[in-house]
């Protein structure tokens, strides 16, 4: 957990990814599912690379289900051209039926405007 100080305070919760979580699923559940029940928004970060996944529409709609403050946001955008990004991203809204955030962290694009959709999700909790 991380304490971020921006135009206000918030935590920032990293869970182990739960395609590669190693150990017991229902263990993972049970931690992911304890972490959610005490948030107030979250940020779904999808590979962008790979639209689609099973694993990421299930978290989709166990987070849909969990609370109403949520995103996806489409990390590695660097790894694609700029034609395979829009088709990705265009991928990804067609999945999941909401609009998806690029980033890299590795260059930075886009950061920018996550900070924006950060503030948004924190700021409408309050």
């Amino acid at each position: 957990m991380y304490r971020i100080q921006r135009a206000s305070a918030l935590y920032v919760v990293d869970l182990p990814g739960y395609g590669y979580a190693a150990g017991d699923a229902d263990e993972f559940r049970g931690l992911a599912t304890a972490v959610v029940e005490r948030v107030d928004a979250a940020l779904l970060i999808v590979d962008a690379r790979h639209p689609g996944l099973e694993n990421d529409r299930q978290a989709w709609t166990w987070l849909s289900k969990a609370m109403g403050s949520r995103a996806i946001v489409a990390n590695k955008i660097d790894k694609l051209s700029r034609a395979e990004r829009l088709r990705a991203i265009r991928a990804f809204e067609a999945v999941f039926e909401h609009p998806v955030a690029a980033v890299s962290a590795e260059t930075g694009e886009g950061l920018d405007e996550l900070w924006k959709l950060i503030e948004r999700l924190n700021s409408s909790n309050r």
